[in-house]
C-alpha cells in the first residue's frame, strides 16, 4: 500500500474553493495566519501520515493490541509514532495558547485527520478523541479541573476517552447505570461497568482522562439524569500522575477490524472523579465531544476513500488483462491492455474519485463553519454558522463513513482475487473503516437525528437556510457548460423545498413516516449539498483551466461525471420517499413488524 498527499487536491479546496485563508485571517485569533503557514501545515502533516504512520499500519492489523493482567500493549511502532506526533506538537494544533495550544484552525486540525486516518486508521484513533476531550474541558469544566488537565491533553502527555457505552446501553444513552456518589471533599466515587471503550487502556502516555457519563443519587430517569465525570487512570500531584485510581482494564475487544486500536471493558470500582459542568446534564457536555468526533468520523470516510483510490488507480495502471474494446494505435499489437482501459473499472474509480474530492468539500467546509462559529465576531453569524454546522454533520458522519466503505469494497473488486487477500493490504481498509458507519452513533440514528432534530423540528428552516445558498450559486452559475448540471441539481433542490411541508404534515397521522425515509432524506440533503461544492468547484476550474489543463480539467471531469452519473441516485430517493408518502396519505400500513416476528 501506498499514500501520496493529495496536496494539490487539499490546496484547491481550501484556497481556490474556499478561500480559507482569507476567511479565516479576519477573525481575531487567527490574524497571523496566510497560506503559506497553513500550506506548510500541510506539508509537515503529508509527511508525518506517509512516512511516519503508513508503515505502522499492517503491523499494527497483524500484531493488534496485546491484553494481559490488565495492561495493553499497543503494536510495534504505535508508541514511537505516537512520541513523535507529541514532540512535533500535532496534538496542541487548533487548542487555546493559554493552556499550551497553538492556536491554529480546526479546518487545519481537519486536514490533518484526513491524512492520519488514511494512513493508519486504528492508531489515530488514540489521539482521535483528544480534541473532543479538550473541548467539553474547556467549555464545561471549572478552573480548577481545567488548570491541571487541560494542559497535559494540549500536550498529548495524557490521551482521553468518552466513557458512554454499557452492556445494556448502546445508542439509548439513557440506559446507563454506572453511579456516582458525592463524597466530602467535593470529588465523586463512581461504580460502574463501560464498554466499547477506545483508547480504554494503552502504553501510548503515563495517564489517561476518563469523560463519564453516570447517575448522581435521586437523578431524573432517563437521559436527563445524566452527569458528566472526569476520572482519571492515575491521581495527579502537582501535574504528575502519582495514585492509581480505581479505574481498570477488564478486557480487550477482537474485532472484524481496527485491530491496533484498544477497545476496551472499563470496570470503575469506587473510583474517584470531578463532576464537569451542571449535575444531570451531562449529555450537553458530552455532545461537545461528540460532535467533534462525529465530524473526525466523516473524515475517516474521506481519508479512506482518498487512500483506496490511489491504491486502486495505481493497480489499475499496471494490471494487464483482456484486451480493451477501443484500444489506442500503440496497443494493436499487445495481447491485452490495462484494466484501467475497461469502461467498468473507469466506473469504479471515477465513482471513487467524485465521492473523495466531494466529500473532502464538504468535510472542509464544515470545519470552516466550525472555525467560524467559535471564533466570528458577530454573535449573528456565529448563531448562523452553528446552525448550518448542526445540519450538516448528521450528513457528513453518515454518507461519507457509507462511501468509505464502499470506496474500499470498490477498491477490492478492482484489486480482484489479489484484493481479497492479505498480501495487498487493501482489503483491511474494508474491515477497518466499517466501524466508522457504526461508532459515534450509527447511520440510521445520525439519518433520524437530521430529520427529527435538524429538519422537523424547526420546520425546515435550517435546511431552506442551505438551499438559499444553493440557489445563490445556481443563479450566478452562466458557463453554458454547466447547463445540464445547473438544472439537475435545481431540480433537487425544488423537490426538498416541497417534501419538507409534504412530510410534516403526513407525520401527523403516520408517526413513523420520518423515521421510515430517514436514510433517504440524508443521502438527498447530503447531494444537495455535495451537488452545490461540485458546482461551485466545477466554475472555479472552468475559469483556471488554462493554467493547468491537466488538474483542472480532471476537475471539470469529475464534477461533469458527479451530475451525469452519481446526482441521479436523487429521483430514486425521492421516488422512495414518495411512495411512503402515498402509502401514509392512503392509510396503508409500512409497519412491516408482523412480518419480521
Amino acid at each position: 500500500m501506498h499514500y501520496h498527499p493529495p496536496l494539490k487536491d487539499i490546496s484547491f479546496v481550501l484556497f481556490e474553493l474556499f478561500n480559507a485563508a482569507q476567511t479565516l485571517n479576519r477573525y481575531p485569533e487567527f490574524e497571523e495566519i496566510d497560506q503559506d503557514l497553513m500550506s506548510q501545515v500541510i506539508e509537515e502533516a503529508g509527511r508525518f501520515a506517509s512516512e511516519i504512520l503508513l508503515p505502522t499500519n499492517a503491523v499494527g492489523d497483524r500484531e493488534g493490541c496485546q491484553f494481559e493482567n490488565g495492561h495493553v500493549k499497543t503494536p510495534s511502532g504505535f508508541k514511537q509514532a505516537y512520541r513523535q506526533f507529541q514532540e512535533a506538537g500535532w496534538p496542541a494544533l487548533a487548542c487555546d495558547p493559554a493552556y499550551g495550544g497553538q492556536g491554529l484552525p480546526h479546518t487545519l486540525n481537519t486536514v490533518l485527520y484526513e491524512m492520519l486516518t488514511g494512513t493508519n486508521h486504528a492508531w489515530s484513533m488514540f489521539p482521535g478523541l483528544l480534541h473532543g476531550a479538550y473541548s467539553s474541558l474547556y467549555h464545561y469544566a471549572n478552573d480548577e479541573l481545567k488548570d491541571i488537565y487541560l494542559p497535559k491533553i494540549v500536550s498529548g502527555e495524557w490521551l482521553a476517552t468518552m466513557c458512554l457505552t454499557e452492556p445494556q446501553a448502546g445508542s439509548d444513552l439513557g440506559l446507563i447505570r454506572t453511579k456516582a456518589t458525592p463524597a466530602d471533599n467535593g470529588h465523586y466515587i463512581l461504580e460502574g461497568n463501560k464498554i466499547f471503550i477506545s483508547g480504554g487502556e494503552h502504553d501510548l502516555t503515563e495517564n489517561i482522562v476518563h469523560l463519564v457519563l453516570a447517575r448522581l443519587p435521586h437523578a431524573p430517569p432517563g437521559s436527563k439524569g445524566i452527569s458528566l465525570f472526569l476520572v482519571p487512570k492515575f491521581l495527579p500531584e502537582n501535574g504528575v500522575p502519582k495514585v492509581r485510581n480505581a479505574v481498570h482494564c477488564t478486557g480487550i475487544e477482537h474485532k472484524m477490524g481496527i485491530h491496533g486500536s484498544a477497545t476496551c471493558s472499563i470496570q470503575f470500582d469506587q473510583a474517584t472523579g470531578w463532576l464537569v459542568g451542571e449535575p444531570n446534564k451531562g449529555l450537553a457536555a458530552m455532545f461537545k465531544m461528540m460532535n467533534a468526533a462525529r465530524l473526525l468520523v466523516g473524515i475517516n470516510g474521506v481519508g479512506v476513500s482518498e487512500t483506496v483510490y490511489q491504491n486502486a488507480l495505481a493497480y489499475a495502471k499496471e494490471r494487464i488483462q483482456m484486451r480493451a474494446a477501443t484500444r489506442p494505435e500503440n496497443r494493436h499489437s499487445e495481447p491485452a491492455d490495462p484494466i484501467v482501459m475497461h469502461p467498468a473499472i473507469q466506473r469504479m474509480l471515477m465513482s471513487q474519485k467524485a465521492y473523495a474530492e466531494g466529500g473532502r468539500m464538504l468535510a472542509y467546509y464544515s470545519a470552516l463553519l466550525l472555525d467560524g462559529a467559535e471564533h466570528h465576531p458577530d454573535e449573528q453569524i456565529k448563531a448562523h454558522f452553528e446552525s448550518e454546522l448542526a445540519l450538516l454533520t448528521p450528513i457528513i458522519k453518515a454518507m461519507l463513513t457509507d462511501q468509505g466503505f464502499e470506496a474500499a469494497g470498490q477498491a477490492i473488486q478492482i484489486f480482484g482475487g489479489h484484493g481479497y487477500i492479505q498480501e495487498t493490504g487493501i482489503e483491511q481498509y474494508l474491515r477497518d473503516i466499517k466501524i466508522a458507519q457504526i461508532y459515534e452513533g450509527t447511520n440510521e440514528i445520525q439519518a433520524i437525528d437530521l430529520i427529527m432534530r435538524k429538519i422537523l423540528a424547526d420546520n425546515g428552516q435550517r435546511l431552506f437556510n442551505l438551499l438559499d445558498q444553493i440557489q445563490e450559486t445556481i443563479n450566478t452559475t452562466t458557463q453554458p457548460a454547466f447547463v445540464n448540471s445547473v438544472a439537475a441539481l435545481t431540480q433537487v433542490c425544488q423537490h426538498l423545498r416541497a417534501l419538507i411541508p409534504a412530510i410534516s404534515d403526513a407525520s401527523r397521522q403516520s408517526p413513523d413516516l420520518p423515521y421510515q425515509i430517514a436514510p433517504e432524506m440524508l443521502r438527498l440533503v447530503g447531494h444537495a449539498a455535495m451537488g452545490w461544492l461540485w458546482l461551485k468547484a466545477a466554475t472555479i476550474a472552468d475559469e483556471q483551466k488554462e493554467k493547468d489543463p491537466a488538474f483542472y480539467g480532471s476537475k471539470i471531469d469529475t464534477a461533469q461525471y458527479y451530475f451525469d452519473f452519481i446526482l441521479p441516485e436523487t429521483r430514486q430517493l425521492i421516488q422512495v420517499i414518495d411512495q411512503y408518502l402515498i402509502h401514509s396519505q392512503q392509510g396503508h400500513s409500512t409497519n412491516y413488524l408482523d412480518s419480521l416476528m
